[in-house]
């Protein structure tokens, strides 16, 4: 395969991930901003989705104010933010046509849908309810994507590739997410276990579709620790650190099957991969989540340059 088609099929998996990502993060945010004030709630669930999303910079540079209309507006409709859904969206069909004849109708019509929906919603007003519908529309369109990718590209090269970054950016997404739960949501008037605790730590776990797994795994009352396990070292999870790693490593490992040769990528999704199967919820707490995460996040910037350097240049 030529490495740009293989670039191409590449960051067309991870826009797609990421404007689901985006839409999750924002629905996340909205319940938390319906908190009543009585909770003890402050008004930080805004600033911790520009945290997430890795958009802070960006938004702040344009001297916007911090509040739901101007963070919803440039995570999900700002041409002017690179990584917005909109934009999201336009990057990935842009990706999508350049290599349309390595693709399945059903991720073709998907991606195409989605940009010429995308109009439509630009057009719309902003009511909440609007804002819904779009949100949820980015996530039915990411799982139509993701299902046409998985019931019916053939597995070759071009699956491996958008497999490799679509979970590249998934282990991205959940460690930005459990990041900033622990260092920016809750306020340091609150208790941990407390009731605003209570409520941010099931909107994070509905913000991936993990709230239901959650009582499922371990039977008991939200706990931050649980939680942080479940998303970071339970293999049947599929949007763990660790769930996604296992598949990184599978998919890298067939490509280098395929090409005869293993390579740095390989090695080092390997040792990644060894470290989260070794690791414990109490070493990880012992040492410092936050700690554990900005290593992880880097360790997992390292590889997709190793991917890049390996297969895509």
């Amino acid at each position: 395969m030529l490495s740009r088609t293989a670039d191409n099929l590449f960051w067309l998996a991870r826009y797609m991930e990421r404007a689901d990502f985006l839409a999750r993060i924002l629905q996340a945010s909205r319940r938390l901003a319906t908190l009543p004030r009585a909770y003890g709630g402050v008004e930080t669930e805004w600033e911790s989705a520009l945290l997430s999303s890795g958009a802070a910079p960006a938004f702040h540079a344009a001297g916007l104010t911090v509040d739901e209309a101007n963070v919803t507006q440039f995570l999900a409709f700002s041409p002017d933010n690179p990584s917005s859904i909109r934009n999201c969206i336009e990057l990935a069909r842009i990706n999508a046509r350049a290599v349309r004849t390595a693709l399945t109708v059903e991720m073709w019509e998907a991606i195409n849908g989605a940009f010429l929906e995308l109009e439509a919603f630009e057009r719309a007003s902003r009511s909440a309810e609007e804002v819904t519908r779009f949100l949820d529309f980015v996530k039915q369109v990411s799982a139509a994507y993701d299902g046409g990718a998985h019931r019916t590209m053939l597995r070759n090269d071009a699956y491996w590739f958008s497999r490799v970054g679509l979970y590249l950016e998934r282990a991205d997404n959940t460690a930005r997410l459990l990041d900033v739960k622990y260092h920016v949501l809750l306020p340091e008037t609150e208790t941990v276990g407390g009731s605003l605790d209570y409520f941010q730590w099931t909107a994070i776990l509905r913000a991936v579709s993990a709230h239901t797994a959650y009582h499922w795994v371990y039977r008991d009352s939200l706990k931050p620790w649980l939680v942080a396990d479940l998303l970071i070292l339970r293999p049947e999870m599929p949007r763990s650190l660790i769930a996604c790693y296992e598949s990184v490593v599978q998919n890298l490992d067939r490509l280098g099957k395929s090409h005869g040769k293993q390579g740095p990528a390989q090695r080092h999704a390997r040792a990644v991969f060894g470290q989260l199967e070794h690791a414990t919820i109490e070493s990880v707490f012992h040492n410092g989540l936050h700690d554990f995460i900005q290593s992880f996040i880097a360790d997992n910037h390292r590889l997709g340059t190793l991917v890049s350097e390996q297969y895509l240049f």
